[in-house]
């Protein structure tokens, strides 16, 4: 598991799940419910879809009573790393199929099956336990008392990025109502918050208690905040004999889902379990298990459609998305989704950028970013021939809407816009960047520094941008000219002969002629990963090879070669030493994609060169212990071995390439 050593336990967290609700929202945790993220939740909802995150209901603590005797489900650890209870010794297996489930063993040869899912388009969470028979027929004491199943919901009220505290104010009083075949209980935990509505087949005891001091080590790990207290109101207790499921159903009052169903709870888990398994469908092999994770990326903003850049923390950012959809929608057939996404980011257009990031807080969109804009052109064209190709009926105004952003993201780069981003007529090229900016998908800053500014030409900026001219030029004079002038000044000006590789920035700076000779992934831009390639097939293999002995990991493309000074080994520690290793050596799972497919290419794009590529580079990721969330993959690794992921333990372009590539590349699921 990401961030997180079991030596700190005594025992193996396991990996994450992770649980999305479609509007930003979530359920996540670990294979043995202890939590170890400040993120690890069971109820964490957007109140203004993505955005507005909350955490509601953190986690529960579970127990089945046998008379006087007790036997923990659950697993805490508290500050200084104390585990308790003891539910982790008595779970048997963990799957994450069709969603997260539980076996646990009891003392008298029975068992409990819990069961966490979150149905799609509703701020919920759906929790089950149901009692298993003994594995032999006998085992059982003849004798026992009937089972009854004790939960106490752990809750909070905070925006997810922080933590929570005891204090005087939380509002511990329920509101209880009687529904058909249970009872519907309610919590106001403070002024502002959501309320949060239980539908309970059981009963529930008003008894509220804080739990202090729960210990997250993964934040610990990122020198952030670690320990929370939270509050339980109270227990629901079940009784589980006779075959009868105990059902808990979560829902927060966010808007436009303010009320929770009427129904009997069991029905409502009924009836959501069964939509839950239509949509989800089977994901037999790890292809499969991204492709039915592509949807957890796919959420609402207002009225439409974006993509969450990744869980826990991220929101929608503009590059990420532009990057994703290709492989979340365009290779999975979603053309509706992307049809929409596409349409509503055109409105946000601004000369020739788009946004990269909407607050948490607030809808105003930040530019800060010279490739939004360039990927936009390049997903808006893709969707489009995908569409016509397809059959799909796209709305002329639609596309028309996409096809004309496009156009004016790159007449914008040509004028000029802000940030110093504007095409150099004298190569074709676009220059980019002022001091203190990092504009390109190595953005990381700190307290007004940017550790990779590459301020002037990078060399994937010119690929993006020699493609968007491509697409855009139809039969315009002024850009067919433009466009061979880039095309030509492309190899001439980047190409690196005593290395066999691409510069990574020339005219450092706009200082003419000053070159960063870097060996860094983004060059593999220039040969795979967009429909143009920009140098011959011997500079391309050259590149390519030195690309595979130099960057290449199990876990993604090192963002700098070892051998460089500035090369970090690892990616921890707190904000400061991971944003210094962010793009300096660490691996990043998304670059797989076009450094496969620049592989492939300078193979001739044989079935043989597909097969060995798939096996050599891809297959290793995906069959990586621990490579992030369960069916997902994580955001980024160490360079050094042995590639212990970091970052998010779901991303989403680091899915969508490795989907875009299986369909690439003919995989058969």
């Amino acid at each position: 598991m990401t961030g997180v050593s079991s030596a700190r336990y005594g025992f193996d967290p396991g990996p994450e799940w992770l649980e999305a609700d479609g509007l930003g929202g979530f359920a996540s945790g670990t294979a043995t419910g202890a939590r170890t993220r400040r993120y690890h939740a069971l109820l964490c909802c957007a109140t203004t879809p993505p955005t507005g995150r909350m955490v509601l209901v953190n986690g529960l603590e579970a127990w089945v009573e046998w008379g006087r005797k007790a036997e923990a489900l659950s697993t805490q650890v508290y500050e200084p790393g104390v585990v308790h209870p003891d539910g982790h010794d008595r779970l048997r297996t963990f799957v994450a199929e069709p969603w997260p489930t539980w076996a646990f063993a009891l003392g008298d040869g029975s068992g409990v099956r819990h069961e966490v899912f979150v149905p799609r388009g509703l701020p919920a969470c759906a929790c089950s336990w149901s009692l298993t028979p003994p594995a032999r027929a006998g085992t059982a004491s003849s004798t026992r008392v009937s089972p009854v199943l004790c939960v106490r919901p752990l809750m909070s009220g905070r925006n997810y990025h922080h933590t929570h505290h005891e204090n005087g104010v939380f509002n511990t009083m329920p509101e209880v109502r009687k529904l058909e075949g249970g009872a519907c209980v309610r919590f106001s935990p403070y002024h502002g918050v959501p309320t949060v509505s239980f539908r309970t087949n059981g009963v529930f005891a008003h008894d509220p208690v804080w739990y202090r001091q729960f210990r997250y080590d993964a934040e610990l790990a990122r020198g952030l905040d670690h320990l929370e207290d939270l509050m339980s109101p109270g227990v629901f207790r079940f009784e589980l004999g006779s075959g009868r499921e105990a059902v808990l159903l979560m829902h927060a009052s966010t808007p436009g889902h303010e009320a929770a169903p009427e129904e009997s709870p069991a029905v409502v888990l009924d009836s959501w379990r069964a939509g839950e398994r239509r949509r989800r469908g089977e994901a037999a092999t790890p292809v499969g298990a991204l492709r039915r994770s592509a949807d957890s990326y796919l959420v609402r903003r207002g009225l439409s459609t974006t993509i969450i850049a990744g869980y826990p923390w991220f929101t929608d950012w503009g590059r990420d998305t532009f990057i994703s959809v290709r492989g979340l929608c365009l290779a999975t057939g979603k053309l509706e989704e992307a049809r929409r996404i596409l349409t509503d980011w055109a409105r946000y257009r601004s000369g020739g950028m788009m946004p990269n990031r909407f607050p948490d807080e607030g809808a105003a969109p930040e530019f800060h970013s010279v490739d939004a804009g360039l990927w936009y052109v390049i997903a808006g064209h893709e969707f489009v021939r995908a569409a016509r190709e397809g059959g799909f009926r796209l709305a002329r105004g639609d596309e028309r809407a996409i096809l004309d952003t496009a156009r004016g993201i790159v007449e914008g780069c040509i004028e000029g816009t802000r940030l110093g981003i504007v095409c150099d007529p004298v190569d074709g090229l676009l220059r980019a960047g002022e001091e203190g900016t990092a504009l390109t998908w190595m953005d990381a800053r700190y307290d007004g520094h940017a550790v990779t500014p590459r301020v002037g030409k990078p060399v994937e900026i010119q690929a993006l941008w020699i493609n968007a001219l491509a697409m855009t030029a139809g039969k315009d004079r002024a850009l067919v000219r433009l466009l061979a002038r880039a095309r030509e000044s492309f190899p001439e000006r980047f190409w690196i002969e005593q290395t066999g590789y691409l510069a990574d920035v020339i005219d450092v700076n706009h200082a003419p002629g000053h070159v960063d000779r870097s060996i860094r992934p983004n060059a593999m831009l220039a040969v795979g990963g967009l429909a143009e390639c920009l140098l011959d097939a011997e500079r391309a293999r050259r590149a390519v090879d030195l690309a595979a002995s130099t960057l290449w990991t199990p876990m993604g493309m090192r963002t700098l070669a070892p051998s460089d000074p500035a090369y970090k080994r690892h990616y921890h520690g707190g904000r400061v030493e991971r944003d210094e290793a962010y793009h300096q050596g660490t691996a990043w799972p998304w670059l797989i994609g076009p450094f496969v497919e620049a592989w492939v290419r300078s193979r001739g794009s044989t079935i043989e060169a597909k097969r060995e590529a798939w096996r050599r580079f891809v297959q290793p990721m995906l069959e990586f212990p621990g490579h992030g969330a369960m069916g997902h993959l994580f955001e980024v690794a160490d360079g050094d071995e042995p590639h212990a992921p970091g970052g998010c333990p779901a991303q989403a372009w680091s899915v969508a390439e490795v989907i875009r590539l299986a369909k690439l590349l003919e995989i058969a699921e």
